[in-house]
């Protein structure tokens, strides 16, 4: 596939960054979800799974204090069909300060079997001051397969005064069924150059979630499910939750959501992603970590 030529084999100091790679596979055996290899690199890892009782769950490790200048971390999940993976991570991904003219890179690959299910719910994302983070994306679907993935933006570290003062955050999702794109996004942040804060943008929402969810099993009902589930959390006042979601124009479900603080918007999220656990396949509300 062309996204694999963009993903790292190995890792070390590479033009002057520093690569991590993390490379895993899964299998079926049993009728289990098993982790079949793995090579990664630091200062990224699989710290530990679990064999839960519909999913394999796998946490990620980052020994690092997190994302510097030049860092360029390369995930690469591969799911054998009828496999079921949860993936998430121990903390936040903090990205810390770049001089003008560097950034921090993430990017993923998922290759999601024929009736497999992928789930990447990862602890929110935390751009510190003079930050700049560039995140890319791409999902490959066969028949049957399901690909869900939740991301919560904060602003900075409001306890030190750090709101929006990010250099720039460039996040880009691509997905493809059968080969062919069916879905491509891009959010592009440059705080210093956009009003953030104007009517019909952020306004005085300060931190920002989306879910999305890519299946050829995914229907109007699944939304239905998905807008009854962010109705109820939504809440009122000034700690009210703004959400909403659609079906996307082939094969998927999105949803953006807008709050003051991370913890719910996680909370909304994961009621949106266990909606469509449910309607999908009739499992019950699952998590790691405790809200």
């Amino acid at each position: 596939m062309p996204a694999a030529s963009r993903i790292p084999t190995e890792g070390g100091e590479r033009d002057g960054r520093r690569t991590s790679v993390l490379s895993a596979s899964f299998a079926l055996r049993g009728g289990r979800t098993m982790l079949e290899g793995k090579y990664q690199t630091a200062p990224v890892k699989i710290a530990k799974t679990f064999d839960t009782p519909h999913e394999l769950a796998a946490i990620v490790m980052d020994a690092s204090p997190g994302m510097l200048a030049g860092d360029r971390y390369a995930f690469d999940w591969t799911l054998a069909a009828g496999t079921r993976l949860y993936v998430t991570n121990q903390s936040y991904t903090k990205v810390h300060p770049c001089k003008p003219g560097t950034a921090a890179e993430l990017t993923q690959r998922f290759v999601v079997g024929e009736g497999a299910c992928a789930q990447s719910m990862m602890e929110p994302m935390m751009l510190y001051k003079d930050a700049d983070f560039r995140s890319a994306t791409e999902v490959e679907l066969g028949p049957g397969a399901v690909w869900m993935q939740s991301e919560v933006l904060c602003p900075g570290r409001l306890l030190r005064g750090e709101s929006f003062l990010y250099r720039r955050l460039d996040n880009r999702l691509t997905v493809r069924y059968g080969g062919e794109p069916i879905f491509r996004s891009r959010q592009l942040v440059l705080p210093a150059q956009q009003r953030l804060a104007a009517p019909g943008a952020w306004e005085d929402m300060t931190h920002t979630g989306t879910f999305h969810a890519f299946s050829d099993r995914i229907t109007p009902a699944e939304l239905v499910a998905v807008r009854a589930a962010l109705e109820a959390g939504a809440g009122d006042g000034p700690a009210a939750i703004v959400a909403g979601a659609s079906l996307t124009y082939r094969h998927g479900l999105a949803v953006l959501a807008a709050g003051r603080t991370a913890w719910q918007l996680q909370r909304t999220l994961h009621a949106a992603w266990s909606a469509v656990r449910h309607s999908l396949d009739g499992l019950p509300p699952f998590a790691l970590h405790q809200r």
